[in-house]
């Protein structure tokens, strides 16, 4: 396949093989070496991945094969990944603000030095 994730809710192992395009061994190993990766499992325990873990899937095939990460290095950026988009956009620039307002007070204390020397 594609790389694109058919309209459906879960999927066996052997699907998410094709849509990776990497052996079912392969999914098991990134499954246990990356802990957001936790399918559901069936009565005769077979493993049911939800979309989200097919799209985590993807994202990790992409920074080990594409991006030339280590697993280690993956883990990291994966991490740094959510950090990023779980901040609201105006987080940052209440980051900003708050960095004006500090020089502002800065400026004024070394005002305030120069007038007490």
């Amino acid at each position: 396949m594609d790389g694109s994730i058919p309209d459906k809710s879960y999927f066996r192992i052997g699907e998410v093989s094709k849509i990776l395009n990497v052996q079912p061994y392969v999914i098991r190993y990134w499954e246990s070496e990356f802990k957001t990766v936790r399918p559901a499992r069936t009565r005769s325990d077979q493993r049911l991945y939800r979309r989200r873990d097919v799209e985590e899937l993807l994202t990790i095939k992409k920074l080990l094969y594409e991006e030339n990460f280590t697993i280690n290095g993956a883990r990291k950026q994966l991490r740094k990944l959510r950090t990023e988009e779980s901040l609201p956009a105006s987080s940052v620039a209440v980051g900003d603000e708050r960095s004006d307002l500090l020089a502002e007070i800065e400026k004024g204390l070394r005002q305030i030095r120069a007038l007490v020397s």
